[in-house]
């Protein structure tokens, strides 16, 4: 299957929190509407990019009604920049931008000269997603550990980059970390430049409540990854699928009201990601090897809570599958579960 990183390299070549009230922030256009993120169009992306016909990231989102888009300009050149700037200003669309981060301090200046073209382009904002899915890519505690540190010092290097150029970047909860440790990290961070992109349902496979999640990071979040969620028991715990808006067990309009009454400007990115269930296995033993007591604890009542929103949240139709279809088909299947989630988002959510 294809990978966040990918689908994100095909999108585009190329407390101190008290203090970011005194900064000001431009309103992204059509604040109130919904972009694109890139993986809400993966398949549409792998085909193109293995031989199939060309698409346009922003040009699709624009054809669909869409007010933005999650994308990287094609190059860092200066005339590049300002056609590519002239292109989303004429479609008055908002952009977000993803700048590889520096992961040593040889890679700042590179870090800088993106996060200044990107600026140029016309960047509200800037995402990032760090990590992978925690139980999936470790076995034990330690080499998690060594890598929720290694993110914290990238995250460390582009700190003074962004605040150089006043621009704010905004960290996925990825399924790498619960909210918890990565509110605990921002508010050590203490920067009004780095914070959270929101995303409604990944920390359902931390065993969290969505509602706890956004209550937990709400003091940080620049912007969201919208979707609705289902999730159905298997043998070693749960699946986890994005469903069409209005079909799932998540709460979106007090969600999003609720990220409306911190900021009016919130930006929404539909994510709605077409492919097989996700499984989280939560009853086997490689599930639980990634969290410490003391360090980076999981209580047994999490999971309970999470097993009973399982249990009470049966999904009302089966859940989406890509496996067994053309790729005509999957491509069909994409397209129908973004215009139904844009229809819901505009006829419920002021979108």
């Amino acid at each position: 299957m294809i990978s966040r990183r990918e689908i994100l390299a095909m999108a585009g070549p190329a407390s101190a929190w008290l203090a970011s009230n005194a900064t000001a922030f431009p309103a992204p256009a059509n604040p109130r509407r919904m972009g694109g993120a890139p993986t809400a169009f993966a398949l549409h992306m792998r085909a193109s990019r293995s031989g199939g016909p060309p698409f346009d990231l922003v040009e699709h989102c624009h054809n669909i009604g869409l007010a933005g888009v999650q994308t990287n300009p094609p190059s860092t050149d200066p005339e590049a920049i300002k056609k590519f700037r002239g292109r989303i200003e004429g479609y008055n669309m908002h952009l977000i931008c993803d700048p590889r981060m520096p992961r040593q301090k040889s890679e700042v200046d590179a870090f800088d000269l993106q996060v200044a073209a990107f600026k140029e382009a016309g960047a509200s904002a800037f995402h990032a997603a760090l990590t992978g899915r925690r139980y999936e890519d470790f076995d034990s505690f330690e080499p998690w550990k060594k890598m929720f540190e290694g993110v914290q010092a990238s995250v460390e290097l582009a700190e003074p980059v962004l605040r150089k150029h006043k621009m704010r970047l905004g960290l996925e909860n990825h399924k790498g970390y619960r909210s918890a440790e990565q509110a605990a990290w921002l508010k050590r961070l203490g920067s009004e430049y780095v914070g959270v992109c929101f995303d409604f349902g990944n920390n359902l496979s931390l065993c969290e409540d969505p509602m706890d999640t956004l209550r937990t990071l709400l003091p940080y979040i620049f912007f969201a990854h919208i979707k609705d969620m289902a999730v159905e028991e298997y043998e070693d715990g749960f699946l986890l699928s994005e469903v069409d808006m209005g079909e799932g067990m998540l709460d979106l309009k007090q969600m999003v009201q609720t990220l409306r009454q911190k900021d009016p400007n919130m930006i929404f990115e539909l994510e709605m990601i077409t492919r097989d269930p996700l499984k989280i296995p939560v009853f086997a033993p490689k599930y639980w090897a990634t969290f410490d007591d003391s360090y980076s604890p999981l209580a047994g009542r999490d999971l309970a809570k999470t097993l009973v929103l399982v249990r009470k949240n049966r999904p009302k139709k089966p859940l989406p599958r890509i496996a067994g279809l053309s790729p005509e088909e999957q491509l069909k299947s994409e397209d129908q579960h973004n215009l139904k989630c844009i229809e819901y988002a505009r006829q419920n959510l002021d979108m």
